[in-house]
């Protein structure tokens, strides 16, 4: 991957940036800062349990009536980081505006708890939110950012192969998909920020634990997967300045030569987790708006004005 076009012009702070964020040496300090948001009671949603391991963020539509669709909401953070918290806006919005059931899921992290953990928690959310007899089951979509989005692609997979629950759509903004783009030498690292090669290969190293050692499963890294057939229609954001650009377009690709329809959005000179860092800037609010017509247009329903 290399690029010489600068940063999008909305993006004002993209240049004050570090390019690495979360590393082995920062990660006590980064998850001690997002612990108190993470117990937090979400304002206009409830926290209830999915099992002994799992609990989830919800936020459902006032005054809905009948079935409604379903959100499955999956946080970033490359697999060391984040918590369910982060979801709370997108989903509050999700269920204002769309009036459906918006879960934020909170899986476990590595390198305390590697795959299939988080990936398996995910999927307990999904299982738990089809059977609520408020939502539902046949409309019901899964998203995800970063890691998050690595594994709403991940959860997408097994839930074609295990055939109980059906997703109507997988929204993955930037996903975290291939391994082996720790591995490449030759994207330009100019223009990285927030997540690089480095924060990278920690992250999958600390997901995969003791397999990286082994042949990779590819539900741990969807990329890897062969047969991408039978897949729910995907929407796949991802800026050009961001290091999993090549891997999500090879992505997008791959899900439509097997026939999945895939909406791929690009972003021209747009960071990793740009429209979380500059949320009020123009092209983020675009962003946004393209996800939230995407989610509504596989729900069946009609977004709702602000």
């Amino acid at each position: 991957m290399t690029s010489e076009i600068g940063f999008h012009p909305d993006l004002r702070r993209a240049r004050f940036l570090p390019r690495t964020v979360v590393s082995p040496r920062t990660l006590p300090v980064i998850r001690g800062l997002g612990d108190r948001a993470g117990r937090a009671q979400p304002a206009g949603g409830t926290i209830e349990r999915v099992d002994a391991q799992v609990t989830v963020r919800v936020f459902r539509p006032a005054g809905a009536s009948g079935p409604v669709p379903g959100l499955l909401y999956v946080h970033g953070g490359g697999y060391v980081i984040g918590n369910a918290a982060m979801g709370d806006r997108f989903c509050a919005t999700v269920a204002a505006r769309l009036g459906a059931v918006a879960v934020s899921v909170e899986y476990r992290l590595a390198p305390e708890h590697p795959y299939p953990a988080p990936l398996e928690d995910c999927y307990a959310g999904l299982r738990w939110l089809a059977a609520l007899p408020e939502v539902d089951r046949d409309r019901i979509a899964i998203a995800g950012e970063s890691a998050g989005g690595g594994l709403a692609a991940a959860v997408a997979l097994l839930a074609r192969d295990r055939g109980e629950v059906q997703p109507v759509l997988q929204l993955l903004s930037y996903p975290m998909l291939d391994d082996r783009t720790s591995a490449r030498t030759d994207i330009d690292t100019r223009w990285l920020r927030v997540w690089s090669r480095r924060s990278n290969g920690f992250g999958w190293r600390s997901y995969l634990g003791e397999l990286r050692a082994a042949a990779v499963p590819p539900l741990a890294a969807p990329a890897r997967y062969d047969d991408l057939t039978g897949l729910p229609p995907a929407w796949i954001g991802v800026g050009t300045h961001d290091l999993f650009y090549d891997e999500d377009l090879a992505y997008a690709d791959r899900l439509r030569r097997a026939g999945v329809p895939c909406t791929l959005h690009e972003v021209q000179g747009a960071y990793h987790g740009f429209d979380l860092v500059e949320r009020a800037a123009p092209v983020s609010r675009d962003y946004r708006g393209a996800q939230l017509s995407a989610l509504d247009a596989a729900l069946g329903g009609a977004v709702r004005a602000e």
